[in-house]
């Protein structure tokens, strides 16, 4: 018998199962979740997750909704950029009727 490969990383105790599309996601999604992320208020690393959604930095203990895996998600950039449109929008209609 040849020798055994060690499993490592998230999905090492998935062994054979599963199918491999689904453990490479898996693995993925769990590195990003275990990596420390940039406070939006103080821009220090230290961002982890408290639960599903909920991001809490370690230094100034801001907390914050992000996505369940990723703080910031691709979605929440775009809702907030959306957003300043249209505030910055509605402050150039009270400049003009003023």
């Amino acid at each position: 018998m040849g020798k055994r490969t060690k499993k490592i990383g998230p999905t090492r105790g998935l062994g054979a199962r599963y199918g491999s599309t689904v453990r490479k996601r898996y693995t993925k999604i769990v590195a990003s979740l275990k990596e420390a992320n940039k406070c939006p208020q103080c821009s220090t690393v230290a961002v982890r997750r408290q639960s599903v959604g909920v991001w809490e930095c370690r230094k100034c203990g801001f907390t914050f909704a992000g996505g369940a895996y990723a703080p910031i998600t691709k979605l929440g950039v775009i809702a907030r950029r959306t957003a300043r449109g249209v505030q910055s929008e509605a402050r150039l209609g009270e400049e003009r009727t003023t």
